[in-house]
């Protein structure tokens, strides 16, 4: 997929549209991979001389492209299974390592393209993922084999090198067969680094070190895993305080609560993200705001869990960034990226009412904010010079009908179908009339199916 030039004609809707012209009177040009003009419509004159492709938004709801700040992407091939459907994280884990432990090399391409396909069509164009696991009878180059899937679909990647050292023989979850030594971690940690991390402006790539959760890794792997991050100005990232038993397994095991644990490992600051962050009392928050520390916010895996409600409306009101995730498949079950700003919308009102939280506040979080908890700074937002990742709607099909006073809200408040028309990565159409266009899609659903019921049936799931 060539970078290509594109006219966005007569956009019904532009998201956030502060000083733009009214309804269906927005063109944007798109060249060289950036928004080059974005405004009031070109004359005619023009666009019949524009060399590139047009395409018809007159019925379209335009945003910048969602960003994806959670997300475990090999889960995709471990969904709705009956017997963890209602189990709590902990149980959830357990059961599910004893599958996970089987997943092989064409499993981890596969559920990446599934994952990020799913991604893609819900609007997302940026995202991350957070792959911990790294059985013993894999020899491929598991994050090779990522960024060849992300190559492929054409998105934007910032995946995390995640580890774990602590198997049940030392007192944490997962089997043996699939944590590694801290050295080994420490190690592929900085190849990794050194191979795939592009800190340029308009990167499509970057890499983020993330131990998996303070009870999957020893405290000094934490350390050592800031400190390399540091030396190589990459983010850091780890699941923290995601629910009650985690904080009380640390009470018991270093006699500290998550955040103080992990703040003796100066894993804390502005380079430093978590995943969840349910369970943080008054004078944590205020840590975190000090810190510049960003919150990954997962509002479909928590109540998928039932792991609680995090204190994201108290977090915002304060200063504390916090971007959205759609979290793992096997514990959100789809990867629905607009599906997500509706669910972050809903759960925050349950607790803090109808007035809390509105369109506009989950729409940036789900994009501005989750590309700064990456570090991207020209993405996430409609303004010229920045990355060209679009998410366009069709807000023209029946779903909508009736909610167009205000198009940008319908896309959160109405419709049951959250794909796109069109998502647009770096200038690249990559999700064409609702279809992805780097590969097929049945391919991908015959194999991840294909694959799912081999690692189901080697584990003995009926």
């Amino acid at each position: 997929m060539q970078n290509e030039t594109l006219l966005l004609r007569n956009c019904f809707s532009v998201w956030p549209g502060d000083g733009l012209p009214a309804i269906g009177k927005v063109d944007i040009v798109i060249k060289n991979g950036r928004i080059e003009r974005i405004g009031e419509r070109l004359p005619a004159e023009e666009v019949r001389c524009f060399d590139g492709r047009v395409i018809d938004c007159s019925s379209h709801v335009v945003l910048p492209g969602l960003v994806n700040t959670h997300h475990h992407f090999y889960q995709t091939l471990t969904r709705n299974i009956p017997a963890v459907q209602n189990a709590k994280l902990f149980d959830w884990l357990v059961y599910l390592y004893e599958i996970w432990k089987y997943i092989d090399e064409e499993a981890i391409y596969y559920s990446s393209l599934l994952a990020m396909g799913e991604l893609l069509k819900t609007g997302c164009t940026l995202s991350t993922d957070h792959h911990y696991l790294y059985p013993r009878a894999i020899s491929c180059d598991i994050m090779a084999t990522q960024f060849k899937a992300a190559e492929t679909l054409g998105m934007r990647f910032s995946p995390c090198r995640g580890s774990m050292s602590l198997s049940k023989k030392d007192g944490g979850l997962p089997p043996d067969s699939v944590v590694q030594t801290d050295d080994e971690i420490l190690i592929d940690s900085e190849r990794v680094i050194s191979r795939f991390h592009d800190d340029s402006e308009l990167s499509m790539r970057k890499i983020i070190l993330a131990p998996c959760s303070p009870f999957s890794v020893s405290k000094e792997l934490m350390r050592q895993t800031v400190q390399l991050a540091r030396k190589h100005k990459v983010g850091l990232h780890t699941h923290l305080a995601e629910t009650i038993d985690e904080n009380d397994y640390c009470l018991q095991l270093y006699g500290k609560r998550p955040l103080a644990l992990l703040a003796d490992c100066d894993f804390l600051g502005t380079d430093v993200s978590y995943a969840h962050g349910i369970h943080f009392n008054d004078s944590e928050l205020q840590q975190l705001l000090q810190t510049g520390t960003h919150i990954a916010h997962c509002a479909t895996s928590n109540m998928r869990l039932g792991s609680g409600i995090c204190r994201v409306t108290e977090m915002r009101k304060m200063g504390i960034n916090v971007g959205l995730g759609v979290d793992g498949a096997a514990s959100n079950d789809s990867s629905d990226m607009l599906g997500e700003v509706r669910n972050a919308l809903l759960l925050q009102r349950v607790q803090y009412g109808a007035s809390c939280l509105n369109a506009t506040d989950a729409l940036t979080m789900g994009t501005k904010n989750g590309a700064k908890l990456l570090n991207f700074a020209k993405v996430g937002e409609l303004k010229p010079g920045y990355g060209a990742d679009l998410a366009i709607f069709d807000v023209g099909k029946m779903e909508y009908a009736g909610a167009l006073s205000d198009p940008v809200a319908a896309l959160v408040f109405s419709g049951f179908n959250h794909a796109t028309d069109y998502t647009i990565v770096a200038g690249k159409v990559v999700v064409d009339k609702g279809r992805l266009v780097g590969v097929d899609e049945e391919t991908i659903a015959t194999q991840a199916n294909m694959l799912s019921r081999a690692m189901m049936d080697k584990h003995g799931t009926t």
